[in-house]
């Protein structure tokens, strides 16, 4: 409870920061939208687009860090796409903004305000905090079966054998006939003996 708790207020300043930085740069994109013939509905979804653009690259370029995916050639492809998201936003913003340096500098800061805030929640999200000790000890994992680990060793061996490629642990999960918890734990105490 305590961590949940914890949890709430270190994540919850962020993404209120997100919505209502969001908020006022969607409001600045769907202006410049329907100003520039894009009226009604249409400027709506010109906003949306852009702005779920940069959330969607954000989480593509973690998703490929976890996946650890190579890059190819200088720039990853949500990279470039988060890039050109913030540069729409940011161009849709000062394109509202009073020609003077505060005026550029207020209009800038709902989209400059939402791109940080959603780099933070991406950054939190790729580097989770270490497990509390504490709450992990009353969730230790029960010891598998000798007899199940050893025949479970002999069902993949066979199946590398028949197939040339390693078991998977649904095929296991089907051939034992066990849950799919237990094929998993079963694959990873195969995988690490």
């Amino acid at each position: 409870m305590r961590r949940c708790a914890s949890r709430l207020l270190d994540t919850g300043p962020v993404i209120v920061l997100a919505v209502i930085a969001g908020a006022g740069s969607f409001t600045h994109i769907r202006d410049t939208a329907s100003q520039h013939g894009q009226t009604g509905w249409m400027s709506w979804a010109v906003a949306v687009c852009i702005d779920l653009t940069c959330v969607m690259a954000a989480r593509e370029r973690q998703r490929d860090r976890k996946l650890g995916r190579p890059r190819r050639g200088r720039v990853s492809w949500p990279v470039l796409v988060l890039t050109g998201g913030i540069a729409l936003s940011l161009a849709a913003n000062l394109a509202q903004a009073d020609p003077t340096v505060w005026g550029w500098i207020t209009a800038a800061t709902p989209p400059a305000a939402f791109i940080t805030a959603i780099s933070m929640l991406e950054r939190r999200a790729a580097n989770p905090p270490p497990p509390d000790p504490v709450a992990q000890e009353p969730e230790s994992e029960p010891a598998l079966a000798p007899a199940l680990v050893a025949y479970a060793r002999r069902i993949a061996d066979d199946h590398q054998a028949k197939h040339g490629k390693p078991i998977t642990s649904d095929a296991l999960r089907t051939h034992l006939g066990v849950s799919h918890q237990l094929a998993t734990d079963l694959m990873r105490t195969l995988r690490t003996t």
